[in-house]
């Protein structure tokens, strides 16, 4: 029986390849915040994660926490359900349009952010601390600019996509 030729197929050097690079770089440093607050508060990823940027910018609908946030809008719908029966945030009606519902932390949820965001810029701090300040401000300034770059390519893919 002849033997077959192996098929060459495309080759990822994950090790090489950006988006996977920093997906697991953000993957492990999420995961090293995470459990403290995951042990003392019971609170996932996501429910920080929409904590963290009404703590910010109260007043903003499910959907506005969803784009700030780049995460799926059924993890955030979820998320918001979780904190809202558990009395974190509190969901009023914006008073331009009734009909749109806005997110902010309750007093019970400010508690917990109270005590969450110095453990995460302590953490930043102490991950950050092997650095000179002239990497950390090339550092922020590389991710401004690969964050300019993805919503531009993103914008491209968008716009190659659209029928003429």
């Amino acid at each position: 029986m002849p033997r077959s030729r192996p098929t060459r197929h495309a080759e990822l050097a994950l090790e090489r390849f950006l988006p996977y690079r920093l997906s697991v770089l953000s993957n492990r440093i999420s995961g090293a915040i995470a459990r403290e607050y995951q042990q003392r508060f019971a609170l996932s990823i996501t429910e920080w994660r929409v904590m963290a940027v009404l703590g910010r910018y109260s007043g903003l609908s499910a959907t506005q926490v969803a784009q700030r946030t780049a995460m799926d809008k059924v993890a955030v719908s979820r998320a918001v359900a979780r904190l809202l029966d558990s009395g974190r945030i509190a969901r009023d009606f914006d008073d331009d349009d009734r009909r749109r519902s806005v997110l902010r932390l309750s007093e019970a949820g400010y508690a917990i952010y109270d005590q969450i965001a110095p453990l995460a810029l302590g953490f930043e701090r102490q991950m950050l601390d092997g650095m000179v300040e002239e990497e950390r401000a090339l550092l922020f300034r590389l991710i401004d600019r690969l964050d300019e770059m993805e919503l531009r390519a993103e914008h491209a893919k968008d716009s190659d996509a659209t029928p003429s």
